[in-house]
């Protein structure tokens, strides 16, 4: 039996013996970003429409959960942000000041490791392209987090995101599973997600050591971290692509 789709404004019990998948999905430095955490933790609330999961009716089982929201978006390249923060920020103040959305922005697609290899990811992405046509809206952005660029943190993601393979599609797999339903690749966006923390909190996300001052490669991250010691600080931009897709024709 295919997944249904459930918002959480259908049925938000659904969600009430649902484990954070973010803390499944995402390393441990990824959950703390000022911007994004603010803004996420209102989703629910703001955008209840908008949030969903894939639900097994047989098994009365949550496979996955995406997160989507409405935005004002020009058409343009241009026009697409910085990133994942300003596209949170925007949609929030959009919404608060009763403004029209022209397109919808994916966040997140969260698929736990137990329910991975079902060929989910396809599945979730299509879900949010029908959100945003039901919505009357013609395309759905996405500043999407490429699945392998932890593996080249010191490769800028501009020439990373032109990587190809040799039959000429795209080096990151998951941005192939967005090519593949028809998106095409946008902008290289390289400060998108802005996350900072004492050196103290970043040894603790990433269970290394940072002894002095400096660019330092950690797990998981796609990009290098730059520790300050003098000021106890650690910072990180987490870089992302965007990717468009035509939620309708015309």
């Amino acid at each position: 039996m295919d997944p249904q789709v459930v918002r959480y404004s259908e049925r938000p019990e659904l969600w009430d013996s649902l484990s954070d998948l973010s803390e499944e999905v995402w390393p441990e430095y990824n959950l703390h970003g000022e911007t994004l955490s603010y803004y996420w933790y209102q989703l629910y609330d703001v955008f209840p429409e908008w949030q969903f999961v894939l639900y097994d009716p047989g098994d009365r089982t949550v496979l996955a959960e995406g997160h989507t929201v409405p935005l004002a978006w020009d058409g343009t390249d241009a026009g697409l942000g910085p990133g994942i923060d300003a596209t949170m920020a925007a949609a929030s103040e959009l919404r608060a000041a009763g403004g029209t959305p022209t397109a919808a922005s994916a966040l997140a697609a969260e698929i736990p490791p137990r329910h991975q290899g079902k060929r989910l990811s396809a599945v979730m992405l299509t879900a949010m392209a029908d959100l945003a046509r039901d919505a009357g809206l013609s395309h759905l952005i996405a500043p999407v987090r490429p699945s392998h660029k932890d593996r080249y943190p010191t490769i800028p993601i501009e020439r990373y995101a032109r990587w190809t393979r040799p039959d000429g599609s795209p080096f990151d797999p998951w941005v192939r599973v967005h090519t593949r339903l028809g998106a095409r690749i946008g902008p290289a966006i390289p400060r998108s997600l802005h996350i900072t923390g004492t050196v103290g909190e970043w040894e603790a996300w990433t269970r290394m050591a940072f002894p002095e001052t400096g660019d330092y490669v950690f797990p998981a991250g796609l990009a290098t971290v730059h520790i300050d010691r003098d000021r106890d600080l650690g910072e990180y931009w987490e870089p992302n692509v965007w990717i468009i897709h035509q939620a309708r024709r015309g």
